[in-house]
Parts: C-alpha cells; sequence; structure tokens
C-alpha cells in the first residue's frame, strides 16, 4: 500500500508576491509578501497556487508538504534540520546554517530527490 500525506493538516493564507513558483519554498520579505529563498535561509512555507496575474499567491504554512531537496546528505527520518536550497527546494542544514529549524520528516525519496515533512 503506497502513503500519501498530500495536504494533512495544511493550512494556507494568501500573500502578495513577485515571480513566485508553485511548489517553491518562499520566506517573508515584506509586510504581507512572500519572496523565493535564497540558499541557507529559514523558510516560511511552500507556494500552493500563483494568481494569474502573478502577484498573489497561496501559501501552505502549517501541515504536511513535500519539496525537492539538494546537497550530498539526504534529509534524514524523524527531527531534522532544514534550510532553503536556493533552488526552490530545501537541504539539510549544516553547522554554519543559522536560519536550520526542525521539522520531522515522515518520507525522503533518495531516487526522486523529494522529503515529505511537516511545516
Amino acid at each position: 500500500m503506497k502513503v500519501s500525506y498530500e495536504g494533512i493538516g495544511q493550512w494556507a493564507a494568501t500573500f502578495a508576491c513577485t515571480e513566485a513558483v508553485e511548489g517553491e519554498m518562499v520566506k517573508i520579505s515584506g509586510s504581507g509578501e512572500v519572496s523565493a529563498c535564497a540558499a541557507g535561509d529559514g523558510f516560511c512555507g511552500q507556494v500552493l497556487s500563483v494568481g494569474r496575474d502573478g502577484e498573489a499567491c497561496a501559501v501552505a504554512l502549517g501541515g504536511m508538504v513535500t519539496a525537492s531537496y539538494s546537497g550530498d546528505t539526504a534529509p534524514s527520518l524523524d527531527w531534522c534540520a532544514l534550510v532553503a536550497d536556493g533552488e526552490g527546494g530545501v537541504r539539510t542544514a549544516g553547522d554554519d546554517d543559522d536560519n536550520g529549524r526542525s521539522h520531522l520528516v515522515v518520507d525522503v525519496d533518495t531516487s526522486g530527490k523529494t522529503v515529505t515533512f511537516a511545516l
């Protein structure tokens, strides 16, 4: 049996944005506004959808999400510190990453380079 965590406990809010891409991790960049994360940034959530005009987006701020991951080390299952990878996904936080926050990781797909975790 295949298990899906898609959308479990998810809640979202709408923010102003520029150049947001569905599925990417974002950070608060201004009052009521989000933007893409640079490598090593902390993130507030994942873009669920972008308005037709590209000026607003829905961002998952809680619940389960699946994101791409980069780096040589796959995130570990259970509690794992994550930061943005600067390419829309996440990576395992290193010793030099002050913005790393612990997330509950429930699934890691090393062949597809994706990780499912609680925001």
